[in-house]
């Protein structure tokens, strides 16, 4: 008998991947490819929506390939959240360009939806903030501006989705037009309890309810794949967002846990339970997953700025020539020296929310070295983490023991240290780093019987190194003060801490 395998795509906003993994939740094959971003004013990024599923299909023919294995169990797919698609029903061709999270296009129905009150009622029902990155703006910003569109979707003619929905209608030739309740929860229109689309909030914001996407469970069988795509049919069986699917990749399954992912920016998810949490303290409530009709949430914070500080310093410093030599040159010296770099070179995100606050170093002498300045960089990711943790913990009234952790900076073993010792908690590093993809993998096997249960798939996670905290609380809460009182120098306002 042939071992299962399952199939996880991943769609991110610079490349599609495709990995196939094994029962034992290792992967079997790799294939990744590149597509263009496309800029076509400032603060507006958008993408071909063709181009994400040309490359997509491609990454999981050669995925297939490469594993060579007898049979498929299941696809599971993973998406950049946000990003926004509308299609025509009776053919699929997009209408325009994919508006991507990162856009800044919508902010103008954002100051009107503020201005006419509506921003409390949004954050109660759905947990966010009226902000362009979410979907229902974009949504409304298309609408608004392609001739006749309104019109068109108001008849049922044009179709919405994020990546997921999207990429789900091609596989299945347009027999599925779905999206799981964690990419809805992303939207700005769909209710945080009952999880279902909000009238109130669709007339708000203009939506046509006949444009969207029926809502269901992240573990669940909601399509098989056209048989001429792969030459059979595979069901699609798992969905999640990006962050959630890392989560749950992770095997966060216990109110309390949480998992960082240390890439450009930081993102932060910990699980709160069965209930939602309103965030007092800078962060956005959101859905984790939903399976079986038991819905899971969390409490998420963003960091803008973190391994993308270690491009600055070989980019624009020129202070070392790969990524990789920050380690070492930083861990020539024993600490920053009263150094601290803040690098709010974007603004800052959670908790603080201030688009206009910018970088800057504090605490330089004579004595300083690049050193110095190579370990106040990276510190600055462990000191970011800990105030997004800070605010996790105030919401949800939690204890945090420990975080797991996964992206390409974990390699760092001397930040993932550090992170131990300014959260006085320990930081968990699994052996699989590509847990976004696995936490996909894992929802489409469990609704097809290649893991039983969350239990099964738990004892899967196996940990590569734990980093426990060696630092004195003292000595820890000193350098954090120090941090908050540079981060308090940058901004251009008194922190709301509200998003």
């Amino acid at each position: 008998m042939s071992k299962p395998a399952v199939l996880a795509l991943d769609q991110g906003t610079t490349s599609s991947r495709a990995i196939m993994f094994g029962r034992e939740g290792l992967p079997l094959a790799t294939s990744q490819i590149e597509f263009e971003q496309i800029y076509p004013r400032p603060g507006e990024v958008e993408h071909d929506p063709e181009a994400i599923w040309q490359t997509q299909l491609q990454t999981a023919r050669e995925a297939i390939t490469r594993a060579a294995v007898p049979k498929i169990s299941a696809i599971g797919i993973t998406n950049q959240r946000e990003t926004t698609i509308l299609w025509e029903r009776a053919t699929g061709r997009p209408v325009a360009n994919a508006i991507v999270w990162q856009s800044r296009v919508s902010a103008p129905v954002c100051d009107r939806l503020k201005a006419e009150g509506h921003e409390p009622l949004f954050r109660r029902k759905t947990g966010l903030v009226l902000d362009a990155y979410f979907s229902g703006t974009k949504i409304a910003h298309l609408l608004g501006t392609i001739d006749g569109l309104r019109e068109r979707a108001e008849r049922g003619d044009i179709l919405f989705g994020t990546v997921d929905s999207f990429l789900i209608w091609r596989l299945t030739s347009g027999r599925s037009h779905v999206t799981d309740v964690s990419n809805a929860s992303r939207t700005l229109l769909m209710d945080l309890e009952t999880l279902e689309w909000d009238d109130e909030l669709l007339k708000i914001m203009g939506v046509p309810r006949a444009m969207l996407p029926k809502i269901v469970d992240s573990s669940g069988i909601v399509g098989e794949t056209d048989e001429a795509l792969f030459g059979s049919r595979i069901p699609i069986a798992g969905i999640a967002g990006d962050q959630q699917a890392a989560t749950f990749g992770q095997c966060c399954f216990k109110p309390g846990e949480a998992k960082n992912t240390y890439g450009t920016g930081c993102f932060l998810l910990m699980n709160t339970g069965s209930t939602p949490k309103a965030s007092k303290n800078g962060l956005l409530t959101t859905v984790c997953w939903r399976i079986g009709g038991k819905t899971t949430y969390g409490i998420e914070g963003s960091v803008f700025i973190a391994g993308a500080v270690v491009q600055w310093l070989r980019d624009s410093l020129q202070i070392i020539a790969t990524s990789g030599e920050v380690e070492t040159l930083a861990g020539s010296v024993p600490d920053s020296d009263g150094v601290y770099m803040v690098p709010a070179f974007v603004g800052l995100g959670a908790p603080y929310w201030d688009s206009s606050a910018r970088g800057a170093i504090f605490g330089l002498t004579r004595g300083t070295t690049r050193a110095h300045i190579a370990r106040a960089a990276v510190d600055s990711i462990a000191y970011q983490s800990r105030d997004v943790i800070e605010a996790m913990r105030k919401d949800s009234g939690l204890a945090l023991e420990s975080i797991r952790v996964d992206g390409g900076a974990t390699r760092n073993g001397a930040l993932l240290q550090f992170q131990a010792d300014i959260l006085g908690a320990r930081v968990l590093r699994p052996v699989v780093a590509e847990t976004t993809a696995l936490g996909a993998a894992y929802l489409a096997g469990l609704a097809t019987g290649v893991w039983a249960d969350q239990d099964d798939v738990e004892r899967l996670w196996a940990l590569d190194r734990t980093f426990t905290p060696a630092m004195d609380e003292a000595k820890r809460e000193s350098l954090y003060a120090g941090w908050s009182d540079a981060v308090a120098r940058t901004l251009s306002r008194q922190p709301s801490l509200q998003p």
